[in-house]
């Protein structure tokens, strides 16, 4: 095994300098010293500039909430059974999910935690994090963190951690986290490295090595003597998701072949709801059905949208270069789906009447879905109309899959639609 079994060639998603690029690529040759087999590894990431590395690496990878990146691994390796699972986090990361690091290492699970240390917030402008030793300055702190930051190494230890390590994060420390990786129990690897953005720029000539043992954080290997790690014991009364009974076909469906479908809207805005009561609407028609939602990080403001695929046939890549139909009820969604939309050079545009049309080759229908239905249920009645428009499957399959019950009567709604005298628009 080399590196490149587990990491793309090439060059990676951070800024030139980032200490995270030598975080990825001794990761890659610490797996290649162990001889794994990249699909016996599991990459959990957090939030932070770290996690944009996903795509980079050939191992299975899942990215995961703000701090819950340990969380999230851990529920894996207690699972899994087998294989490794390695969890990157930042320092920004590591303080907010501290309660889910001291549980792991207290608990025992088998799993390996690298955190990117370089003493800030790097993804949202260089604020500090609890881990920011004291002096060091950020763009909020121009004079420098006035209390110290925490030890995280001594706190990890101290909860029963089998392995502890803080490492300066330059030349070739893949031996390091070798040695961190094939502890069989919970170990943590703290890489002290820079942030050539923010870091850097407000400490300026200061290494970042040199920053922490003036903060009194010493660099080792702290360990714990070995012990029974936290393994999840097969229920019985648990089913499989494999197992899961299958939706009853209740109706039919005319199509032959594949319908794509994008659905744009804001967050609040129930479209994650409305594309997967599709989903199950065209499954209950006898189609095969796969939904993919997209969303910003910040979760609960900005764009909600999701692709879906309704086919005949096997769906064998859930992916939508082009879809068939666009359905956009916001701002926030034409936003997101506004150049896909300019792309279009046949299909169907569904769009609220709110919202300033883009040049597109599709046929548009314009009808005022929040005016009529609210912001919480335009994304579904939308879905509605472009079934009216296009009835791959019947709208009464939607309306109980969505099972509304919201006060809502979107049936009577869609009748109204139809007394709307904004007609298509070729």
């Amino acid at each position: 095994m080399t590196d490149s079994d587990f990491l793309k060639p090439g060059s990676l998603p951070f800024c030139a300098g980032c200490g995270h690029h030598l975080v990825a690529r001794n990761t890659a040759r610490a797996l290649a010293r162990l001889s794994l087999d990249p699909l016996d590894v599991v990459l959990v990431t957090d939030i932070g500039c770290h996690g944009i590395v996903d795509r980079f690496f050939l191992t299975h990878t899942v990215h995961g909430l703000h701090g819950r990146a340990a969380a999230l691994g851990a529920g894996i390796a207690a699972g899994l059974g087998r294989g490794k699972v390695i969890v990157f986090m930042g320092d920004g990361g590591a303080s907010i999910g501290i309660q889910h690091l001291v549980e792991c290492a207290s608990r025992n699970f088998p799993l390996s935690v690298v955190v990117h240390n370089n003493m800030l917030y790097g993804m949202t402008g260089g604020q500090p994090s609890a881990m920011t030793p004291c002096g060091f300055r950020t763009a909020v702190m121009p004079g420098g963190k006035v209390e110290p930051g925490y030890d995280l190494c001594r706190i990890i230890h101290a909860a029963g951690a089998e392995n502890v390590r803080r490492i300066s994060g330059a030349g070739d420390f893949s031996e390091e986290l070798a040695e961190a990786f094939a502890v069989p129990g919970f170990s943590l690897v703290e890489v002290v490295e820079s942030c050539p953005s923010y870091g850097i720029r407000h400490n300026p000539g200061r290494k970042p090595a040199d920053i922490a043992r003036d903060a009194g954080l010493e660099f080792g290997v702290w360990q714990n003597p070995g012990r029974p790690v936290a393994r999840l014991s097969p229920r019985a009364d648990c089913q499989s998701l494999l197992e899961l009974e299958r939706l009853t076909v209740n109706w039919s469906s005319p199509l032959r072949g594949r319908f794509s479908v994008l659905v744009a809207g804001s967050a609040g805005g129930r479209v994650q709801q409305a594309a997967e009561a599709l989903a199950r609407a065209a499954v209950s028609t006898g189609l095969n059905a796969s939904k993919k939602g997209a969303y910003p990080v910040t979760v609960g403001t900005g764009y909600s949208a999701a692709e879906l695929i309704l086919s005949s046939e096997p769906i064998l890549h859930t992916g939508v270069v082009q879809p068939d139909a666009a359905v956009v009820v916001s701002a926030d969604g034409l936003n997101y789906a506004g150049k896909v939309v300019q792309r279009m050079a046949a299909g169907q545009l569904v769009i609220d009447d709110g919202l300033e049309l883009p040049p597109t080759g599709a046929r548009v229908w314009r009808r005022p879905f929040q005016k009529l239905a609210g912001v919480k249920d335009a994304a579904l009645l939308a879905l509605l109309f472009l079934l009216r428009c296009n009835p791959v499957i019947p709208t009464a399959a939607l309306l109980a899959a969505a099972k509304s019950g919201r006060g809502t009567d979107l049936f009577a709604l869609l009748e109204r639609l139809d007394e709307v005298r904004d007609s298509a628009i070729s």
